[in-house]
C-alpha cells in the first residue's frame, strides 16, 4: 500500500512540473489565441543565414498569425515574437512593421510600438506585450515553439 501511495504522490509531482516556467506567457491576452508554433531554422539555409550574426533579424511571413520575427541578439539567445499587435483583435490593420528592432502597428491608427527584443511596449506599460514563442539553439538550428 505504501508503495503504492508512493508512486502515485510521485506521479501527480511530475506531472505538475513543467518544463518552463514561461508556460503560459501569452495566456492572459483577451484578443489572441496564438496558434500553434512548431518550427526548425537551419541556419545553413541562405533565408536563415542573417541569423548567424546578432542584430539581425528574419520574418517568417506565413507563420503565427501575422508572421512571426525571429531576433539574434546575441548567438546564444534568440527571440521570436508574433507580428500581430497584441492590443487589437488581429484583423487587417494589426499587422506590425519592422524597423531596426522596433516593431510598429501602424494601420490601426493607435501607432503602437515594441521592442523586438523584449515584446514589451514602449511607451505604455499597461498594454499587452507581444506574443512571444519560445526560441533555441541547438548547432546550427533554432527551434521556436510555444
Amino acid at each position: 500500500m505504501n508503495r503504492l501511495l508512493l508512486y502515485l504522490f510521485l506521479g501527480l509531482t511530475l506531472v505538475a512540473c513543467s518544463k518552463n516556467n514561461n508556460d503560459n506567457i501569452n495566456d492572459n491576452n483577451p484578443y489572441i489565441n496564438p496558434p500553434i508554433v512548431n518550427l526548425n531554422l537551419n541556419l545553413n539555409l541562405p533565408e536563415y543565414n542573417p541569423l548567424r550574426f546578432p542584430g539581425n533579424s528574419v520574418i517568417l511571413p506565413q507563420q503565427g498569425i501575422k508572421g512571426i520575427i525571429v531576433y539574434n541578439v546575441n548567438n546564444s539567445l534568440y527571440t521570436a515574437f508574433d507580428l500581430t499587435d497584441p492590443n487589437h483583435i488581429p484583423s487587417g490593420c494589426s499587422k506590425m512593421t519592422i524597423e531596426g528592432v522596433v516593431a510598429t502597428c501602424t494601420s490601426c491608427g493607435d501607432e503602437n510600438s515594441y521592442d523586438i527584443v523584449t515584446g514589451q511596449h514602449q511607451s505604455n506599460q499597461q498594454s499587452y506585450p507581444m506574443i512571444q514563442y519560445r526560441s533555441q539553439r541547438n548547432g546550427d538550428n533554432i527551434s521556436v515553439t510555444n
